[in-house]
């Protein structure tokens, strides 16, 4: 893709009720991953906005650690957004009043995870195949909190059902304030082109804020994407794990029109080494050295000998363990 010499107008900031993403490249929910320590890190670096990851709607989970923790925002850059998965109506608007009583500023609907797991109860973009019950929870959650409330979805179930654009004015007559399209259907996860041609095509169709999400892994991406679709701002997912300064670097670009100086290899660690240290403080140590692994891969991915100090690190059971052979790899690479 050969990127446009053409002027991108600079994003305007965008309104989600009474909160103002005065950046709006904001981070994807993502399970396992768009924890509080990751949140953050990524607002501290151009986020305008930081989706948590999904939280169940049963109510029977409102005691676990698990749901304790996804509802602990101490700390966190306002405004916090909170995504809340379920099929039922009636226990997404309890699932969204209590997150709206932890401290939620928005509320988030997940309709598109394509997990087997999470569309197995007919939760995620399986709800895609039902408008009326898309319609039911939609209203339910809306009317259930005085918060904003948005919604995610992809662009249909299938090849054969894309009806993106029939369930985001659904969306917009429901009173949904902002809509992210996944520019795929549930049936390709994550493989081929996503389909900004449809994004386009149900940001013409509403009024409220659209985000595009899908693919976009560079600055010169985002830039395309804006224009090739219209849309109000971007939804950075998968790009962003080990590489969490990318929102600083779009935004910079579609800016200036010029690439931001990637960072050193002194900077990512300090980032990382930081990064790490929040994990372990926010989980506890036993599970902020699992918790770690997964981030420190993304850091090291491409770096000379990831590979062996992966394995390596992946086998290490302690902070400090982890923090040391953080500290040697790293030096060993400022010294190459």
């Amino acid at each position: 893709m050969s990127s446009s010499s053409k002027e991108v107008k600079k994003l305007s900031p965008v309104n989600i009720g009474p909160h103002q993403i005065a950046h709006p490249i904001i981070l994807a929910p993502m399970a396992g991953v768009t924890d509080r320590p990751f949140r953050q890190l990524c607002k501290n670096l151009g986020a305008g906005l930081a989706v948590s990851e999904m939280v169940g709607a049963n109510s029977l989970l409102h005691g676990s650690e698990k749901t304790k923790r996804r509802a602990n925002h101490e700390g966190e850059t306002r405004p916090c957004s909170v995504q809340i998965v379920g099929a039922d109506p009636n226990m997404m608007a309890e699932a969204a009043r209590y997150n709206e009583a932890h401290g939620a500023e928005i509320i988030d609907i997940n309709m598109g995870c394509p997990a087997k797991k999470v569309c197995n109860t007919l939760s995620g973009s399986a709800l895609l195949k039902d408008e009326p019950l898309v319609a039911k929870i939609l209203d339910a959650v809306v009317k259930a909190v005085n918060i904003p409330v948005t919604l995610k979805i992809r662009t249909g179930w299938d090849s054969h059902s894309r009806n993106g654009v029939t369930v985001a004015k659904m969306a917009q007559d429901c009173g949904i304030q902002a809509l992210a399209v996944h520019g795929r259907t549930r049936s390709c996860m994550f493989q081929g082109e996503a389909e900004y041609e449809t994004i386009a095509a149900i940001k013409q169709s509403i009024n409220i804020p659209v985000f595009a999400n899908g693919d976009i892994n560079t600055p010169e991406k985002a830039k395309w994407v804006l224009e090739k679709t219209g849309v109000d701002g971007l939804m950075i997912g998968r790009a962003a794990q080990g590489r969490p300064w990318i929102f600083n670097e779009i935004i910079h670009y579609l800016n200036h029109n010029e690439m931001l100086e990637a960072p050193t290899i002194t900077v990512v660690h300090e980032l990382m080494t930081n990064h790490m240290k929040n994990l372990y403080a926010f989980y506890g140590e036993k599970r902020g050295v699992l918790v770690a692994r997964k981030h420190v891969s993304w850091y090291s991915k491409g770096q000379r000998n990831g590979s062996t100090f992966r394995h390596t690190f992946n086998q290490l059971e302690t902070a400090e363990e982890q923090l040391t052979a953080a500290e040697t790899f790293f030096q060993s690479l400022m010294g190459s």
